[in-house]
């Protein structure tokens, strides 16, 4: 059997409020918020007690999801820096297209947004950046040039 599709990808924050802002201002909707706890979160997870809020936020076309988790207990661990490099081992980026890459950056700048490099261009196909964004996850932006 094979899957059905990529329901979505877990990002663990401490600022729930930030990283929501930060995604419905690159253009992202809040499909709704949730507490979890109990054994079911326990068991899914392997810790213990676990109580954390959930954000669900999607893509326009609606094919897409991000699952923001800010976990109440047990505490947080520090992954390292959050200006992690962009060759780190592990989760790399999650990668938008957008219309256009020049507004995009400058909304999320007020949201704390940073470009790890700068805006490149690929041949005659694409505009595209990596910037960080809420607790230093990088997000890779493409506008596909006509």
């Amino acid at each position: 059997m094979a899957i059905q599709r990529m329901d979505n990808v877990g990002i663990v924050v401490e600022d729930m409020d930030a990283a929501i802002a930060f995604f419905v201002e690159l253009g992202m909707e809040l499909e709704g918020r949730v507490e979890v706890e109990g054994l079911f979160a326990d068991q899914c997870t392997g810790l213990d007690g676990v109580r954390c809020d959930i954000a669900m936020v999607r893509t326009p076309d609606g094919h897409s999801r991000l699952e923001l988790a800010k976990y109440r207990s047990p505490a947080v661990i520090s992954a390292g820096p959050r200006n992690r490099p962009h060759n780190i081992l592990g989760t790399h980026r999650v990668m938008f297209a957008v219309d256009d890459i020049e507004d995009t950056v400058a909304r999320l700048r007020p949201h704390g947004a940073e470009l790890v490099g700068e805006i490149a261009r690929f041949e005659d196909s694409y505009l595209l950046c990596y910037l960080r964004g809420p607790e230093g996850i990088i997000v890779g932006l493409a506008e596909q040039l006509r």
